[in-house]
């Protein structure tokens, strides 16, 4: 299980579950890049890999804007179980 220690920002839940392209592209100016969206116990396993591999990770709230909207309905109803995954090298 992934602690706390990996969420470099708290958010508050919204409607859409996350910052979304606004956020997204802030992280990219800080030279993050996007991976993929997961739970338990993917997310936990592909931390450890990153970190292994030596990026740094970073777990954001997941914006549901690129899935259709029965997807959507779906994945909202419990959007904080799911995390984006961004990477980036360490300096």
């Amino acid at each position: 299980m992934i602690s706390s220690e990996y969420f470099l920002e708290e958010s508050f839940l919204s409607l859409q579950c996350g910052g979304g392209k606004q956020k997204e592209e802030e992280l990219k100016r800080q030279g993050w890049v996007r991976q993929f969206v997961t739970d338990e116990p993917r997310l936990s396993e592909a931390v450890e890999l990153y970190k292994s591999l030596g990026y740094e990770v970073r777990l954001e709230e997941t914006s549901f804007e690129e899935v259709n909207q029965i997807c959507k309905n779906c994945l909202q109803a419990d959007c904080e179980k799911y995390k984006t995954i961004y990477i980036r090298r360490k300096v």
